[in-house]
C-alpha cells in the first residue's frame, strides 16, 4: 500500500455506467476515486475527447490529470501541455479527394469545442449534436498551421474510397461520419509518467472498448471491466466486474490499492 501507483482511467463505460444520454458515475466508484488519492496514488483520465470538450467532463468527475485528443495532449493538474497534430500534409491530400468526391468535411485546427467547415454541408448532412460547427466559407486545409482532427462525412464502407486514408489514424462513432484522429492513448501515458519521473511498471490502465486497445501494453498493469469487449479481456492483466456493479471499486482492492 505504500507503493505510490499511477492510474489513467477511460471514462465511457470504465468510470461512467449507463447508457449514451443517462451515464452516470456509481457511488461504488466515487468511493473508490476517494480512496485511492488519500492513499496517495496519481489519478487521470484517459480520453480520445479533444482536451476543450473532456476537462468540464475532467472536473465533474473531481480529476487534474488528464490524457485527451487520443493520447496526442496531456493535462497535469489543470495545466494543458498542449496537443501533437496530425501530420499536415496527408491531411490535406484526404480534404482534396474529399473534395472530388464531393465528401463533406469539417476540420479541428484549435483547441475550442467548435470544428469549422466550408460550409453547411456537413451539419446538413449529419445533423450531429456532438459539438457545434461553425461555416467558414473558402476554408482551406492548407492555411492552417496545425491540424488536430478532421470529420468526413460519409455512410460505412465509402470510406474505402479515401486513398490517404490509409496514412492517417481514424475511427467511426456515427453512421453518419468519421473521425481522423490520434488513436494512441499510451503516447500521452508515457509522456505524463515521464514528467513525473515515474516508471511506466508503476501505472495501471483502466478500459472497456476497442479505442482503449492502445493503451493495453506490457509497460503497466492492464484492467479491463467486466463490460469490456472481447478484445481488450483478450489483453488484459485482470478482468473486473461490470462497471455499474462495483467495477472499478473490486479492481482496486484486488490490486491493493488502498
Amino acid at each position: 500500500m505504500n507503493r505510490k501507483r499511477y492510474l489513467f482511467f477511460d471514462i465511457d463505460g470504465t468510470l461512467l455506467a449507463g447508457g449514451y444520454h443517462d451515464t452516470y458515475i456509481p457511488d461504488s466508484t466515487v468511493l473508490a476515486l476517494e480512496k485511492c488519492r488519500a492513499a496517495g496514488h496519481f489519478l487521470c483520465i484517459a480520453t480520445g475527447r479533444l482536451q476543450a470538450m473532456a476537462v468540464d467532463c475532467m472536473h465533474e468527475l473531481g480529476f487534474t490529470n488528464m490524457v485527451s485528443d487520443g493520447g496526442y495532449g496531456i493535462t497535469i493538474d489543470d495545466k494543458f501541455y498542449g496537443a501533437i497534430p496530425l501530420p499536415k500534409e496527408p491531411v490535406v491530400r484526404l480534404i482534396d479527394e474529399c473534395d472530388a468526391l464531393e465528401m463533406p468535411w469539417a476540420l479541428q485546427t484549435d483547441n475550442t469545442v467548435y470544428r469549422t467547415a466550408p460550409d453547411s454541408r456537413f451539419e446538413d448532412f449529419t445533423h450531429d449534436p456532438y459539438m457545434k460547427t461553425r461555416v467558414v466559407p473558402g476554408l482551406d486545409p492548407r492555411s492552417f498551421d496545425k491540424i488536430y482532427k478532421a470529420y468526413i462525412a460519409c455512410l460505412p464502407g465509402e470510406e474505402q474510397k479515401l486513398e490517404t486514408l490509409r496514412e492517417l489514424p481514424w475511427c467511426r462513432y456515427h453512421n453518419e461520419y468519421f473521425f481522423v484522429e490520434p488513436t494512441d492513448k499510451s503516447v500521452g501515458i508515457k509522456q505524463i509518467l515521464d514528467r513525473l519521473g515515474a516508471d511506466y511498471s508503476d501505472a495501471i490502465v483502466f478500459g472497456d472498448a476497442l479505442n482503449d486497445m492502445s493503451m493495453f501494453t506490457d509497460d503497466w498493469t492492464k484492467v479491463a471491466m467486466g463490460n469490456a469487449c472481447p478484445e481488450l479481456k483478450a489483453k488484459a492483466d485482470l478482468i473486473t466486474t461490470n462497471v455499474e456493479d462495483d467495477g472499478i471499486y473490486n479492481a482496486c482492492v484486488t490490486l491493493g490499492l488502498f
